[in-house]
């Protein structure tokens, strides 16, 4: 019984392979065109990396105090400062933008955090924001020097891993892959699709009788091989005798 079960695996798998290798070129054209479109998706999508650098600084204060001071990192009167300080061609508005003001765990820690296309101008500005928020602020809303209600508590560092990137080399790879699935899939369709009689036991199935010999096609190879197998046949015999 699992002889005959590991015979029909057999036959199976030999199928399989043949349906494959028949119509392998339906696989490699397939798998182009996806591959092609994988790439063609990511050029039309592709965008410029975004960094993002945070620092934190503590703000002694209660909560609703803390928050209006929150704003205030972001208003003109800080920012106009950091863009001078850095030499940068923004207006306040546009690195507004660019930064996020929050407070962590509803503590007196605050993250300043700041995206950009240069990962090390993106450390800078957070750096600069703190510094010129914890310097001027205090002074313009007349704080205590000794209570350090303001002080910087981390730097930013850099972080060299884009915030908004995608790896284009797996987008392709799974274009690739998706392409070869399809390709085999698509043989395997056309081959049950396909009702031409392919061997003796298609035969069998059919017709229900059992087939007892075949006859095999003539081309010009087979005749040429039947022919000097009869000559060689024809010498041996005549030397033997």
């Amino acid at each position: 019984m699992n002889q005959g079960k590991g015979i029909a695996k057999e036959i199976n798998l030999k199928h399989l392979y043949s349906v494959i290798i028949k119509r392998i070129w339906i696989v490699f054209v397939i798998t182009f065109l996806t591959t092609i479109a994988g790439w063609y998706y990511i050029s039309l999508h592709k965008t410029d990396p975004l960094y993002e650098a945070s620092t934190n600084i503590i703000i002694e204060a209660d909560p609703v105090y803390r928050k209006t001071l929150q704003v205030i990192i972001k208003d003109t009167i800080v920012l106009e400062s950091v863009i001078k300080e850095l030499s940068l061609k923004k207006s306040p508005a546009s690195l507004a933008g660019q930064i996020s003001v929050y407070n962590i765990d509803e503590s007196q820690v605050v993250r300043i955090s700041v995206t950009d296309t240069d990962s090390k101008r993106a450390v800078e500005i957070a750096n600069a924001t703190a510094k010129v928020f914890s310097e001027k602020i205090p002074r313009i809303l007349k704080f205590k020097e000794d209570k350090e209600d303001i002080r910087i508590l981390s730097e930013a560092t850099e972080n060299p891993s884009p915030i908004n990137g995608s790896n284009p080399n797996k987008i392709i790879l799974a274009a690739m892959v998706f392409g070869m699935v399809l390709g085999i899939g698509l043989l395997f369709l056309i081959d049950s699709l396909d009702d031409s009689i392919k061997s003796e036991s298609d035969i069998e199935m059919i017709l229900g009788i059992q087939v007892l010999g075949s006859v095999s096609s003539m081309n010009n190879k087979n005749i040429r091989k039947r022919k000097n197998n009869n000559e060689s046949g024809f010498r041996g015999g005549s030397i033997g005798f």
